[in-house]
């Protein structure tokens, strides 16, 4: 398996299985994100991991030396996709229902636009954290 940071993921297949979304749950940001997100029925079953947590999934994106401090992650077809790629990767799985769906198809099935933009969400992130007395996930 390999960590996916190319601009394109591997062509969505219905029915292929399952997608984990890996997110800061003490992010409110990251969490009102996988909360407000839908995903098509291009996957049998999406599961939702806080990065804090000990879950396997969790476990095997840091094996891989991802930083769940800098990005969230997706595992999808058993490729793992990081930060702006992770984004893409559910933006051209998401529905087009709902403003929010719409948008995030906007700007994050668009690679450039999606690498220009995340440095800047996940220091705001960052910010967010330390204000709220939040810690970073430890590595």
């Amino acid at each position: 398996m390999s960590v996916q940071t190319r601009e394109r993921p591997a062509a969505a297949k219905p029915g292929t299985g399952e997608i984990f979304v890996v997110y800061d749950g003490m992010c409110p940001f990251c969490t009102r994100y996988v909360m407000l997100y839908r995903i098509r029925q291009l996957a049998e079953k999406v599961h939702m991991i806080d990065a804090r947590s000990d879950h396997p999934v969790v476990r095997e994106v840091r094996a891989r030396g991802l930083s769940l401090e800098n990005g969230m992650a997706v595992k999808w077809n058993g490729q793992f996709y990081h930060g702006a790629a992770a984004l893409h990767v559910l933006a051209l799985l998401g529905t087009d229902s709902g403003l929010f769906n719409r948008l995030n198809r906007l700007v994050f099935s668009r690679p450039r636009l999606g690498r220009f933009l995340y440095p800047a969400m996940v220091a705001g992130r960052r910010l967010t954290l330390r204000l709220l007395g939040r810690p970073p996930i430890s590595e």
